[in-house]
């Protein structure tokens, strides 16, 4: 049985995937297929691309905003009660968000990519 095949779009200056296992460098195929265990939490979602991803066209990288911008990436979140809480909060998710979304461990997405030919990209 083939392998399902799921389309993303990631922007054309977005570095290529590395090898399963080698260093992050902020290609955002993961993070564009699903979100990790935190992002669920963040995204409320357990498919498609994670909402706290973030494109940072000056570095030409995608970011975790639940890392580089934590009180943003909360105050989108939080219910109404919890909102005076978001300060604290964000020092609390910058700390623990790298090691929640193992930031350093290496690439573990296994997803193989394959450009779209001429006929199959979108409008």
């Amino acid at each position: 049985m083939p392998a399902p095949t799921q389309h993303v779009l990631i922007f054309a200056d977005a570095p290529a995937k590395p090898a399963l296992g080698a260093p992050c460098n902020g290609c955002g195929v993961c993070c564009l297929l699903a979100p990790c265990p935190l992002g669920v939490l963040l995204s409320g979602q357990r498919q498609g691309p994670c909402r706290a991803l973030r494109w940072q066209a000056e570095t030409s990288l995608y970011r975790c905003d639940a890392i580089t911008a934590p009180q943003e990436v909360l105050a989108a979140r939080l219910p109404p009660w919890l909102q005076p809480s978001t300060s604290l909060l964000a020092v609390g998710l910058g700390r623990v968000a790298k090691r929640w979304v193992a930031a350093g461990v290496g690439c573990d997405c296994d997803a193989e990519l394959e450009p779209e030919s001429p006929s199959e990209q979108l409008p």
